[in-house]
């Protein structure tokens, strides 16, 4: 018989508790981060791979493995287009550029080309890094500034929900862009006639650095212009709501960037406008769920101690799999009795440890012999939201609930999206706390 009170391993769950439960908390990449902020044609996206290279005013500078092939295809780009862009330079800024000069000898355009490919990124970089030290000003952590396929991407540890300091923090970025094209054409009119390869360079990044900036300011959320879009829809209503306004407007943006880079063929507006609509997707979804477990614990939605299907170590594979079967479930805690006959937990068994058996050997193995050990446990009293965040960031589907030495409950992916759909299908009537909203909370 299982009791409602487990002992637990004390070694097993003594290294997991000082290893998981003491950093959770609230925070986002959201993990996923707590929120993005892009410079360039940019939009949040985790990253592939990345490597750090440095830090600025404290905060981790890093490469995307992506950065390092994107940038010998710009460095080409632009190489290949030298000559039409100075002809351009001239007509458009007076600028005398020599195009023989820059187009010979052969390897000159592609030297043009990377250096103006790592001045543009360069630009970016500081792009991001306005938003990232605006951002400190208010008490945000930057969690690092990455470049990637992209641009750039400054992860904040948490999004400022003051509309205020969103706004700032969201225009920032292209205030600097301005101000680094303005310099860049500073640094022109000063560059001598003599030096063409410099003056085409400065010409093209000044130009380069304003476009980001304006294009930027467009209203696609999660870009920056949404972002200040959002920051004055949440003056007069719940953040929640003017997220909600802000992705919507956001992906309708998407899909016309995507279908005019779809007849321009260009791949590069189509990657933009598909990032742009999943991420401003899965941020409005993020932000509607925090408003639905706000102030909801673990406690409130796990399935306690007392109700939980449980397996012994000795089952069989086969045993286990005609349980899940039986009682519709996917992850069981697995119980071992000592000689005292106290329930000791010492494991957790999934439907993705089991299926590897091969079916005509499930007999053959046991629940103890595919079982995880490394037990990923969560406190009753730790937020909702921070159970999402661990679940994501750790690629599982349910949490073991201790509580000292104790097992209290389990709470799964599953019971958190059942919890959701049930406050969204109610219209936010319903308090996952066990009381009625108010009138107020349900606006949020």
């Amino acid at each position: 018989m299982f009791h409602s009170r487990y002992t637990a391993r004390r070694r097993l769950l003594s290294l997991e508790r000082d290893r998981v439960l003491g950093r959770v908390g609230t925070n986002r990449r959201n993990q996923y981060t707590g929120g993005v902020f892009k410079g360039s044609p940019l939009i949040g996206t985790p990253m592939m791979w990345s490597f750090r290279v440095g830090s600025v005013f404290g905060i981790p500078i890093k490469l995307d493995v992506t950065f390092l092939l994107i940038l010998p295809i710009f460095a080409y780009l632009i190489g290949m287009q030298i000559g039409e862009v100075a002809d351009i330079l001239n007509l458009t800024m007076g600028a005398g550029i020599d195009v023989a000069a820059v187009t010979s000898p052969w390897w000159m355009p592609w030297a043009l080309g990377l250096t103006a490919a790592l001045g543009l990124f360069f630009g970016v970089f500081l792009h991001e890094l306005g938003h990232s030290l605006t951002a400190q000003r208010y008490g945000f952590p930057i969690d690092s500034i990455t470049l990637w396929l992209l641009g750039g991407v400054a992860a904040l540890s948490e999004m400022p929900e003051d509309w205020k300091q969103e706004f700032n923090i969201a225009i920032a970025g292209p205030i600097v862009s301005v101000l680094v094209g303005i310099a860049s054409y500073a640094l022109f009119l000063v560059t001598p006639e003599s030096m063409n390869g410099a003056q085409f360079v400065l010409a093209y990044l000044a130009i380069l650095n304003v476009f980001l900036a304006i294009f930027n300011m467009l209203p696609a959320f999660p870009m920056d212009g949404g972002r200040i879009l959002r920051a004055l829809l949440a003056r007069s209503q719940p953040y929640a709501r003017a997220t909600q306004q802000a992705a919507s407007i956001g992906k309708m943006f998407a899909i016309f960037l995507g279908l005019f880079g779809l007849f321009a063929f260009n791949i590069i507006l189509i990657a933009v406008a598909f990032f742009i609509y999943i991420a401003a997707s899965s941020e409005a979804q993020q932000v509607t769920m925090k408003a639905a477990f706000q102030d909801v614990t673990v406690a409130d939605i796990m399935t306690p101690a007392g109700e939980l299907h449980t397996v012994e170590p000795d089952a069989t594979v086969a045993e286990l799999f005609q349980r899940m079967f039986t009682e519709r479930h996917t992850g069981y805690p697995v119980i071992e009795s000592d000689a005292w006959g106290d329930d000791r937990l010492i494991g957790l068994v999934t439907l993705s440890d089991a299926r590897g058996i091969d079916p005509v050997e499930r007999d053959a193995y046991t629940v103890e012999d595919v079982m995880t050990t490394d037990l990923e446990t969560i406190e009753p009293g730790s937020d909702a939201m921070a159970a999402i965040e661990r679940m994501q960031k750790n690629g599982i589907g349910r949490l073991l609930v201790v509580e000292g030495d104790d097992l209290v409950g389990i709470i799964s992916r599953s019971d958190l999206m059942t919890a959701f759909d049930i406050v969204q299908k109610s219209g936010g009537s319903v308090d996952l706390r066990g009381r009625p909203r108010s009138a107020q909370q349900i606006s949020q």
